[in-house]
């Protein structure tokens, strides 16, 4: 059986943690950030864990991660 291919657009957007999660960066943060306030774009540079029901559906993108 030929190898599962990977996702690469997923592969750029999520990490896989330690504990088996997977991180995700936050979106709204490329352009037009001159009227949105310096709290809520320090606030978008973090990474949060994705939810657990989208979690089967990334795992399937990276199979190999």
């Amino acid at each position: 059986m030929p190898k599962m291919k990977t996702n690469r657009g997923a592969a750029k957007r999520f990490k896989k943690t330690a504990s088996g999660n997977f991180k995700r960066g936050f979106a709204f943060k490329s352009h037009i950030l001159t009227k949105m306030s310096t709290k809520r774009k320090r606030n978008l540079r973090g990474t949060d864990v994705i939810s657990a029901a989208d979690k089967k559906a990334v795992k399937r993108l990276l199979p190999y991660s």
